[in-house]
């Protein structure tokens, strides 16, 4: 009866507030993820490939992004690099989707090393024997393989970064959860809010995650298969 009582007529009159926020969630994300798989696929061979400097200065990047809260991170940009001149002042999406990027690069640099490191030392030895060069055994050898044993891990990490993209609500970024929250602030009615809010989220995380078991599915080496 509780439930029959609930003005789920409240969500259908404010879908367009929340497509809005859906938007700027998704516009983050889509950049977060670009950017991770970048961050992570460069550092990643740089820390597998022990590249002088490089490798070193990629070990500090990825502890101390590991190591430290997202929202921690967030704060930061937002509200720490301002006190150090007008020209680290960024506006709420630049701080969104460079947050979610510095985070998601992080852990996709030891995903994408973890699976370069795990090719066959004969494998790469044989590309060097064929008469590829340290580069042209890399990308004809270590990248396909090593890109796909990275896959799995390197999916979550994306799917954590549409998930972490409701933390920028702390800092008044207007996206899917901050949305919410100030529609249940003014309604008063936070049952079918966050009720619909955490149905959307579950909506694209398994439209995202259905997304990447097929590309998973298409790229997977073929002894696994």
């Amino acid at each position: 009866m509780t439930v029959l009582a609930l003005d789920w007529s409240f969500i259908g009159e404010n879908i367009p507030e929340l497509a809005d926020g859906l938007r700027l969630t998704l516009e983050v994300s889509a950049i977060g993820i670009v950017g991770a798989f970048v961050i992570g696929l460069v550092l990643g061979a740089a820390r597998a490939h022990r590249v002088p400097l490089i490798s070193q200065l990629a070990a500090v990047y990825v502890e101390l992004i590991r190591n430290t809260p997202i929202l921690v991170q967030i704060f930061f940009l937002f509200f720490g690099l301002p006190q150090l001149g007008d020209a680290f002042r960024f506006d709420g999406f630049t701080v969104a989707w460079l947050a979610v990027t510095i985070w998601g690069g992080a852990f996709n640099t030891e995903n994408f090393r973890a699976g370069f490191e795990a090719v066959p030392k004969n494998l790469r030895e044989a590309g060097l024997a064929l008469g590829f060069g340290r580069l042209a055994t890399f990308l004809n050898v270590t990248l396909p393989i090593g890109a796909r044993i990275a896959l799995p891990s390197s999916i979550n990490t994306y799917v954590s970064v549409l998930k972490n993209t409701s933390l920028l609500t702390a800092i008044g970024f207007a996206e899917l959860t901050n949305t919410a929250y100030s529609l249940e602030s003014e309604s008063f009615k936070p049952t079918e809010v966050y009720v619909a809010l955490g149905a959307t989220y579950l909506l694209v995380v398994w439209t995202l995650s259905a997304l990447v078991r097929v590309v998973e599915g298409r790229l997977a080496i073929p002894e696994s298969r």
